[in-house]
């Protein structure tokens, strides 16, 4: 089995390849019976089954050093625009690379250190965040993470202004209690400890002003603290809203629009090469559909890379207007007398804009400084009489 293969069988597959369909349903079950045994142990119930469960997890953390040791043979393949070596080390220092690291490593640490048994117990709780790799199997759960990304900055910005009204209202509250309640309003951390859980809304009641300014003071921040956490709420309630509204209008105008796809080729040089889909600058109304990339086809995603040589598949919507646009081709034989001449020095009316250059089989977008060349199709817009043109009709 290639390297390739072994590739497309670990990564998120589609219905039609079994192998990886598989392999994708079996590491979600180990997922979930690995976390199962780490919340079953706990229970005093579990003693007379602790040897099949010490089986299991034994068999489970295998499986996991065995896949984290494919996914770091064929990082190159998840990292395309990196060399083999730098992908490798690239994954190993990603998140999603730490969380497969750690889910079991600290369970073969007591073996080397026996003494640490039990501290070493409490890393293997990190393994509960293998839950996030079940994320990438499902859009629906995809789209929390698209919609946390989406609004990073906006709650970025209302966690702070929540921290630096929690910082203002503890100054507040000691200033105004110290003196009475010394004991519990010992000094500026116990009115932050008040002032996280009022504002949280959370209210434990283990520290409360007794003075009237006091009271006065924490219903201000309470009526505050309802607004405060609303904010982030809002943000992200805002943010789903307009996510599945995006998914929603996706397929409507899939299925009702008069959708065309055009293809191109990443070459050397080529702006996208080595961006993330997500930083492409694509205009409103345009589509990535899907990437071809050495025979196979790729759906993109947001952190998905442009690598050298993909076959890039845009969608537009058609456009719909009953009068069309018509253009003019001509064809530029060895003695035209454009042929040899840049675009910025052509003798052409103010009122003739060409369109696009097609040069064997290559599509060129024209600027001031592309030489035409015989052999050239010229594509142009013109209400002039050309000769030798041919209309084409958009």
């Amino acid at each position: 089995m290639t390297k390739k293969r072994v590739f497309d069988i670990i990564q998120v597959g589609n219905a039609t390849d079994i192998p990886s369909r598989i392999f994708d349903v079996g590491l979600i079950i180990m997922v979930l019976t690995n976390l199962f045994i780490a919340l079953f142990e706990t229970f005093d119930a579990s003693e007379p089954y602790l040897e099949l469960l010490n089986m299991l997890e034994l068999f489970t953390v295998v499986c996991f050093s065995i896949e984290y040791v494919l996914r770091v043979w064929t990082a190159e393949y998840l990292y395309p625009a990196m060399t083999g070596r730098k992908a490798v080390l690239y994954y190993i220092f990603s998140f999603s690379g730490i969380i497969d690291f750690l889910s079991f490593f600290p369970y073969f640490l007591p073996m080397f250190f026996p003494t640490g048994v039990v501290a070493f117990r409490m890393f293997r709780v990190i393994r509960i965040f293998r839950l996030f790799r079940i994320n990438a199997y499902y859009d629906a759960l995809n789209v929390i993470s698209d919609v946390i990304r989406s609004k990073k900055d906006q709650l970025l910005s209302s966690i702070f202004i929540l921290l630096v009204m929690m910082v203002g209202a503890s100054l507040c509250m000691y200033s105004l209690e110290h003196e009475v309640q010394p004991d519990v309003f010992q000094n500026a951390f116990s009115g932050f400890w008040w002032a996280v859980s009022t504002l949280l809304t959370v209210g434990y009641g283990d520290i409360y002003p007794v003075t009237m300014a006091g009271r006065m003071f924490g219903i201000v921040i309470t009526f505050l603290g309802v607004g405060m956490v609303a904010i982030p709420t809002g943000i992200l309630s805002a943010g789903f809203v307009e996510q599945y509204t995006r998914l929603k209008s996706f397929n409507d105008y899939s299925l009702e629009a008069d959708i065309r796809f055009v293809r191109l080729e990443v070459d050397e040089g080529h702006p996208w090469l080595g961006q993330e889909v997500k930083d492409l600058p694509l205009p409103p109304g345009l589509i990535l559909a899907v990437i071809q990339r050495r025979g196979d086809v790729v759906v993109p995603r947001g952190n998905t890379v442009i690598a050298l040589h993909d076959h890039i598949v845009l969608g537009a919507e058609g456009y719909q207007d009953d009068v069309g646009i018509a253009l003019k081709e001509i064809i530029l034989k060895q003695h035209h007398p454009w042929a040899g001449l840049q675009i910025k020095d052509l003798d052409i009316s103010r009122q003739t804009l060409i369109v696009m250059v097609r040069r064997d089989g290559r599509v060129l977008i024209p600027n001031g400084g592309l030489e035409l060349q015989a052999g050239d199709t010229v594509l142009l817009y013109s209400r002039r009489n050309i000769q030798n043109a041919k209309n084409v009709n958009v």
